[in-house]
């Protein structure tokens, strides 16, 4: 017999014989235990030979099935110790992270020691990289990149959607004169990540001028520095609502045009598979969601307040 039976029966027939109930196996697999009883019949008429007897209320091994289970189990038992080998993680204490320049410096910096007064047994080391982060050299555990989640090789959990719209220093506004024309003539401060250079016509028509023929414009590679231009009040920007949210509660920076859209890209939490069955990711992740929630919370607030519209 050359062809090897499919897994999903082995694996089946492992639990069932393992605990002598094929109840119990459809429990351990979140299963119904007519599909444990299908399972088996296949790997029987698979292997030609009867594994189980079955009786009214109870199934019990037959030589054949007993001498397999041995085999099976032992199988089994090599997979798990060699995939708990790969997610071992060999320095526990410590959690290495990858993060965008500007949500490391906005955000996730000033908020690390909550985390690490609750987690005082890890140590952090953080590398803002605009990059993608590898995990070829297996030091790196986990990056929180921005896009669209699709990472080849890695398991992409998203954290965060977010918003962009136009942003400016109050100074810059006279609140006894139209809206529009002073917005037209701002200089433009220009992002140049993917997401923002997809705006749509519709949006350039709710600002009322277009930003390509604006007369002055400064164009940046890193949103950290885009939020310095704006807070010395340089000119206009679409901005994302995660690094501003907080500067414009406290009116450092306001949103001149009730506008905004959502980004094409999104946060997300990206590692090998493996990495996120470790402890200390489990702990990071568990916090990280729950810090994430502000800035949520504070973009339904500010929309409803600002009256957005989602262009």
């Amino acid at each position: 017999m050359n062809r090897l039976p499919p897994l999903k029966a082995l694996q089946a027939f492992r639990h069932a014989g393992e605990c002598s109930s094929f109840k119990a196996a459809a429990e351990q697999l979140h299963v119904t235990q007519a599909a444990i009883s299908q399972q088996i019949r296949s790997l029987e008429e698979h292997l030609e030979v009867r594994l189980f007897q079955r009786k009214t209320r109870e199934v019990s091994l037959t030589a054949e099935g007993q001498a397999l289970l041995s085999h099976i189990s032992k199988a089994f038992r090599h997979i798990e110790t060699g995939i708990l080998e790969l997610s071992k993680d060999p320095y526990p204490d410590q959690l290495t992270l990858s993060a965008l320049p500007s949500f490391a410096a906005r955000w996730l910096v000033p908020r690390l020691g909550f985390f690490q007064q609750h987690a005082e047994d890890i140590n952090i080391r953080l590398t803002p990289s605009l990059g993608l982060a590898s995990f070829d050299d297996k030091a790196l555990d986990l990056a929180i990149r921005f896009g669209t989640g699709d990472y080849p090789g890695l398991e992409s959990r998203l954290l965060l959607e977010d918003y962009l719209l136009p942003v400016c220093h109050p100074s810059l506004l006279d609140p006894n004169k139209p809206v529009r024309p002073q917005l037209s003539s701002m200089p433009m401060l220009i992002d140049q990540a993917p997401d923002v250079q997809f705006i749509s016509a519709e949006v350039e028509e709710a600002l009322g001028f277009s930003m390509e023929r604006s007369k002055s414009k400064l164009y940046v590679s890193d949103a950290n520095m885009l939020v310095e231009a704006l807070l010395s009040a340089q000119g206009l920007a679409m901005m994302r609502f995660s690094l501003v949210y907080e500067l414009l509660q406290r009116g450092q920076l306001v949103c001149p045009a009730a506008i905004a859209v959502k980004s094409a890209y999104s946060f997300f939490l990206v590692a090998p598979p493996a990495h996120f069955q470790r402890e200390k990711i489990i702990r990071f992740e568990h916090w990280l969601r729950e810090e994430l929630q502000v800035i949520e919370a504070g973009w339904l607030a500010f929309s409803q307040q600002q009256n957005l519209q989602d262009l």
